[in-house]
């Protein structure tokens, strides 16, 4: 037979956590071994679950556990006994049985009486027996009270009686009370009240005492149950008065009044000794009789009593919870009145049930032929009783020569195996059983290794391990430990060998990690297991939080970045803590954490704390700490009060609240009266924060309340509670009106205003001002007027006069201080006179100087508010035509006789008066003069164009400026080289002043150049426009016919069936066509530069861009096209001594077909090309036949024929009237002045016409330019 013992199994697993508590955590890799490794084990029944204790069995629960588990091998069986006699669950049917253990349930039906009692388990396999704790199965009967009649209870008035209640037994908790039959409570005090025996006890009587129904209830919560007693009568009788009849007449005969007595003690009525249970609650009870009403007191002999002493019940009840040994001792009550004193003592004697001194053993192991010594040792008062059991039976029952009883031990000498049982100690005394069931196994076994082989154990530098050989055998097996590989001994202070035969590394070093050998023999055979320690890099923290402030309801974030080595990267763990507090568990709301961040949103105060980031992995963890520091508005003060209370002034004094970790810098005092303004609070002073008071000035007759709100850097607090009201009394006003306002609206009247005082400033009811005036200089007495505006209307004054004004404000109690004496005039009128010798002095041709004699003070009947020149231009020198008069006028405000006139327009005549104006306004103009302004230099030309791109020639065309200020004598065409770098300046004077055109010759060859253009007059040139051009090499250069511009018309077609659409372009002498054919689109050219393409489909906004084409080919494949899909084409073309165009068209390409059906025949295609040769010929026919015209009609100077303009109006489809049909043009917005790059071509949008000299112009005003557009990328491009 082999049996395993488990104590050793027990004491290693308790001493290895012992142990393991401070060292680093294992990892365990290896799967632990199954129990069929190791040999069938018999082991001794141990108890696992029991039901101890007692319970009763209330008619509320559902059923009644006796539960009963335990393990052994083998597998235990169960009996129960019941009030010491056997009691078999199985052969009761209403019982509840569980199968796989002792546990059985008894229902809560009607019959559970008879299952009343005391109830044990017993779990036994042939090794031993193990005993449950005794619990006991109370089934509780309804109380009831008997049903008797009771007498009343007669007593005369000031004797004291006892109404006895006797309740009946019950479940407790019960609970007493008296009432009436209408169920009103017994009114209980000093004099009456109830014992906690339930009998209510009246100290003395009154004759209100007298009543029929004085009723008992008993109320027992556990099994919802209230009873009632039959109604007691309690009759108090009074005093009697007795009359006597005598010779004299009758006499009546009044006793002496109630008598009084001293106090007597009615509760408890003997000596008392009272036995508790530690832990309970103490209850002395002390009621007394007397007559007047005694009063009861108590104390602790030699002692006081305990602060967790409670007096109940109007003094009569003194409670201690929660006894202690402490609480033992002599208590005493003393009832006293006027005429005695009553005492009783009472002995207290605190108990406890039995406990173990020292924990006894519950398994031992022992080898054959050794002493076993079972102790145990038990405490309590009384002293409990030890009784001892071998396999739940007496151990007399069992004679035995080896066995050895003393006090509290057992002693088995010479153990055997037939020893092997449970041994049972029982302590007890009238408070309570200990029960302990002792496993004693007697045998030998050789060494068996309990831990798993081969397990992997890892840990830090610097920390600790424990590697673990746990060793079942016996006797006591010898443990060794030693290097496997490599190998080698453990000898060092830094290896210890446990108790429980764990080997323990101090402080590992890289050089301990390797294999590990445990050994472990006997006399009875020898043992070993393999381990193997990994060293790992320690984890850290490398970027720990910082301590910062934040601002409430803002974000905060704390980062926590950390290393560890890569084998734990999987199994490491963030924790973030606050104030010590897993935050995830605790504080979940507003918290967000994301790998090592940790994210606050909308912090609140709550948030302010100690943050510790926790990063741990299986075998260690670092930590890192900072404080968040919340910062707020300030809490509003609080404690407002008032002091110092006069007549006009008063100190407020107030305590500052929480500044929320921002000092307050400032307190805004604020006040609000109820009279004028309700509920609208007015700042009235601003103190600084270091300041908890402020002496206040007020008005009079205003009833305050105050309150002050706390600054910080944060913000403004919320305000305080209001202060309570303060009313001033009424008093004078304390000053006048100001900002006094003398004016005249009217000739002969005078407007007075003022600033009214405020409401508050009033100082009292019926508040008037007293207007005083008088003529300054002239009147010596003042007219006065009482006013309750703020305004008031002199009426039949002289016109502008000086006038004196004051004005004093008064209410029923007085009149404010004198006041001030402001001087102002009566109203204005017009003035009378015009300025006099008005002079001008012309200073160039667009300014000049005006000078004028003042107007006399006495004609200008108001205050002088300056003079108006006026002038305007009569008609231009240029010209006889008189112009229009459009006045301008310059007003010069004060007493000023010149100013300067600007904006003049240049030779031309102009007329020009002066006036003088008051506030009323203005008086009469002067006489006008006339002038004239000398010439000036002109305007910028308007346009300016390089065309006719010749090798050594450029031909430029303009025209003339809009204002030429003057006479026109030419112009200035100045030019340079402008390649890379600008080369030296040329200058051509053009002295024709009717010249539109030039021609520069003598050019150099395939240059850029820049020219400058301005016009002249005698005076000088004006400003130059610019414009760019170049001049072409050889192989560029076109017929010999000058051509200035072409226009035709392209036509595009779509295959089967034609489409035909119109493009218009502007070109030199060039021509390109577009050919569609079903999903291919050829793109064909002669003598054009073809810089690329763009399709699209519509709709789509991404473009299709292509490489630079080869014209040399003089056609492009475009591929890949979806059927039915409508697209956009785009061709840039361009030219070197022009800007890039843009033509543009759409077309849809036919649904699908089959692809062999879509081939071009050749000879179609060949028939295309022809068509395509001939329609070419005939537009240059055209266009010949159109220039030879153009000739003709220059030759002859004459203007072009209206149908002629109508031709090319034809092809500028381009305008605002024409928009166009099928192609479109790309534009950016036309700045106002004229770039070099914008005016290198003529625009298609110009109004096409050509002057006398046959040149192209467009018209001077709001003409347009064509302006390029490049693409480029994949930038969508908007048509």
């Amino acid at each position: 037979m082999i049996i395993i013992q488990q104590y050793y199994m027990v004491i290693s697993s308790k001493h290895f956590q012992k142990q393991a508590s401070s060292l680093a955590q294992m990892t365990i890799s290896t799967a632990l071994l199954s129990c069929d490794m190791f040999p069938v084990v018999e082991q001794l029944p141990t108890i696992t679950a029991q039901t101890s204790g007692s319970f009763i069995a209330l008619p509320f629960d559902e059923n009644f556990l006796f539960k009963c588990e335990a393990k052994g091998n083998p597998r235990p069986t169960y009996r129960w006994t019941k009030d010491g006699m056997d009691f078999d669950p199985h052969k009761d049917p209403r019982v509840i049985k569980e199968e796989s253990s002792g546990t059985f349930m008894i229902p809560n039906t009607k019959g559970k009486v008879k299952y009343q009692g005391k109830y044990r388990c017993y779990a036994s396999n042939k090794l031993g027996t193990a005993i449950s704790e005794e619990s006991e199965f109370i089934v509780p009967v309804v109380p009831k009270f008997p049903k008797e009649k009771t007498e009343p209870v007669v007593v005369t008035e000031g004797d004291s009686v006892v109404l006895e209640c006797d309740p009946p037994q019950g479940t407790p908790p019960w609970q007493m009370y008296w009432m009436t039959n209408d169920l009103r409570h017994i009114e209980q005090n000093e004099r009456v009240s109830m014992g906690l025996n339930g009998n209510l006890y009246f100290s003395n009587t009154l004759l209100s005492d007298s009543h029929d129904d004085y009723c008992c209830f008993a109320s027992f919560s556990r099994i919802r149950t209230i009873v009632q007693k039959p109604p007691m009568a309690l009759r108090v009788k009074p005093i009697f008065i007795l009359n006597f009849y005598s010779d004299f007449g009758p006499f009546l005969f009044i006793p002496p009044s109630v008598q009084k007595r001293k106090p007597n003690i009615l509760v408890p009525s003997s000596h008392s000794t009272t036995y508790l249970k530690k832990g309970e609650e103490l209850e002395l009870e002390c009621i007394a009789e007397g007559l007047p009403t005694p009063v009861v007191e108590w104390i602790k002999m030699l002692d006081s009593l305990p602060k967790r002493t409670q007096i109940k019940n109007y003094g009569k009840l003194l409670t201690i919870p929660n006894l202690t040994d402490q609480d033992e001792g002599k208590y005493m009550c003393k009832a006293k009145n006027d005429l005695g004193v009553a005492v009783h003592h009472f002995h207290v004697i605190v108990e406890e049930p039995p406990s173990w001194q020292e924990e006894p053993v519950k398994s031992q192991l022992a080898e054959i032929g050794s002493d076993i010594h079972i102790k145990c040792s038990a405490k309590g008062k009384p002293q409990p009783t030890i009784t001892w059991k071998r396999n739940g039976q007496p151990l007399d029952d069992f004679p035995s020569t080896n066995y050895k009883m003393l006090d509290d031990r057992i002693i088995i000498l010479r153990a055997e195996q037939k020893d092997t049982a449970v041994y049972q100690c029982e302590a007890s005394n009238k408070h309570g059983t200990l029960l302990v069931n002792t496993n004693v196994l007697v045998m030998n076994h050789p060494p068996l290794i309990l831990t798993p082989n081969y397990l992997e154990y890892a840990t830090m530098l610097d920390k600790s391990v424990i590697m673990d050989c746990k060793v079942f055998s016996s006797p006591p097996a010898t443990i060794n430990w030693r290097r496997e590989d490599p190998e080698g001994s453990l000898d060092g202070e830094r290896y210890s060998l446990l108790k429980n035969g764990s080997l323990l590394i101090h402080k590992v070093e890289m050089e301990d990690m390797g294999q590990y050998k445990c050994l472990a023999n006997n006399s009875e055979g020898t043992m070993s297991l393999t381990t193997e320690l990994f060293i790992k890099d320690s984890t850290r923290i490398v970027k720990p939080p910082q301590d910062m402030k934040v601002k409430r309801g803002s974000i905060a974030e704390l980062e926590c970045q950390v290393e560890c080595d890569p084998t734990l990267r999987r199994e490491l763990e963030i924790l973030w803590m606050k104030d010590g507090m897993n935050i995830l568990s605790n504080f979940s709301e507003g918290y967000f954490t994301d790998d090592g961040i940790l994210q606050i949103v909308n912090v609140s105060h709550s948030d302010q704390g100690n943050y510790t980031c926790v990063v741990r992995t299986s075998l260690d963890q670092d930590t890192a700490s900072a404080f968040i520091t919340v910062l707020d508005v300030p809490d509003p003060p609080v404690q407002l009060k008032l002091t110092d209370l006069k007549d006009r002034s008063v100190r407020l004094q107030w305590v500052a609240a929480s500044d929320h970790n921002s000092p307050i810098t400032e307190f805004i005092i604020q006040y609000e009266e109820n009279h004028w303004e309700p509920e609208k609070w007015k700042e009235i002073l601003r103190v600084a924060g270091s300041q908890f008071s402020a002496p206040l000035t007020l008005y009079g007759h205003i009833n305050y309340q105050f309150r002050v709100i706390a600054v910080n850097a944060i913000g403004r607090s919320r305000p305080s509670m209001p202060s309570e009201r303060y009313k001033t009394p009424p008093c004078a006003p304390d000053r006048n009106p100001e900002n006094i306002k003398i004016e005249g609206h009217l000739p002969h009247q005078m407007d007075i205003s003022w600033e009214p005082l405020l409401p508050v400033e009033h100082n009292g009811p019926s508040l008037e001002y007293k207007l005083s005036y008088r003529l300054l200089g002239v009147e010596d007495s003042w007219k006065e007027q009482m006013v309750k505006r703020h305004s008031f209307v002199v009426r039949d004054t002289p016109t502008f006069v000086p006038y004196e004004v004051k004005i004093q404000a008064f209410n029923r109690h007085g009149w404010a201080p004198e006041p001030r004496v402001v001087t102002g005039y009566s109203g204005e009128d017009l003035p009378l006179a015009a300025p006099e010798d008005v002079s001008v002095e012309v200073l160039n041709c667009t300014m000049l100087r005006v000078s004028w004699s003042p107007v006399p003070q006495s004609t200008l009947r108001g205050h002088l508010g300056g003079y108006t020149v006026h002038w305007w231009q009569t008609q231009s020198l240029l010209t006889s035509k008189r112009i229009p008069s459009e006045r301008q006028s310059l007003t010069i405000s004060g007493n000023r006789s010149h100013t300067m006139v600007p904006g003049l327009k240049p030779f031309s005549e102009y007329s020009l008066t002066v006036n003088v104006f008051n506030r009323r306004g203005n008086g009469p103009s002067s006489s006008p003069i006339s002038f004239t302004t000398p010439q000036g230099v002109p305007e910028q030309p308007p346009i300016l164009r390089a065309t006719n791109f010749q090798k050594d020639s450029i031909t430029l065309v303009w025209a003339p400026p809009h204002e030429t200020n003057g006479f026109l004598t030419g112009y200035l065409l100045q030019y340079q080289t402008g390649n890379e770098t600008l080369g030296e300046l040329k200058s051509v004077n053009i002295s024709a002043p009717d010249t539109t055109q030039w021609v520069l010759r003598d050019l150099q060859e395939d240059n850029w150049y820049k020219f400058y253009l301005s016009a002249c007059t005698q005076v000088g040139c004006g400003s130059a426009i610019s414009e760019e051009g170049g001049t072409v090499s050889e192989a560029c250069k076109p017929t010999d016919n000058e051509i200035h511009s072409l226009l035709f018309s392209l036509w595009i077609f779509i295959c089967s069936p034609f489409i035909n659409l119109t493009l218009s372009t502007f070109l030199t002498f060039q021509s390109v066509a577009f050919h569609y054919h079903r999903y291919h689109l050829f793109l064909l050219g002669c003598g054009l530069t073809l810089s690329g393409y763009a399709v699209i489909p519509s709709g789509d906004g991404i473009w299709q861009l292509s490489e630079a084409l080869n014209t040399s080919k003089g056609f492009h494949l475009v591929e890949g096209l979806s059927p039915g899909t409508v697209y956009t084409v785009r061709l840039q073309a361009s030219h070197r001594v022009d800007v890039p165009s843009i033509f543009e068209e759409v077309f849809k390409t036919r649904k699908g077909e089959k692809l062999e059906n879509l081939a071009l025949p050749s000879k179609q295609l060949m028939a295309s090309q022809e068509w395509f040769v001939v329609m070419m010929c005939t537009v240059a026919l055209l266009t010949l036949l159109v220039l030879i015209g153009c000739f003709v009609l220059k030759n002859k100077g004459g203007k072009y024929a209206a149908e002629f303009d109508s031709f090319f109006l034809l092809f500028d489809s381009d305008n605002d009237e024409k928009p166009l049909k099928s192609s479109h043009q790309l534009f950016t917005d036309i700045k106002a002045d004229d770039s070099s790059e914008d005016s290198s071509v003529m625009s298609e949008d110009d109004d096409c016409e050509f002057n006398e000299d046959g040149s192209f112009i467009g018209e001077y005003s709001g003409y347009k330019r064509r302006v390029s557009t490049e693409v480029n990328g994949h930038a969508p491009v908007t048509s």
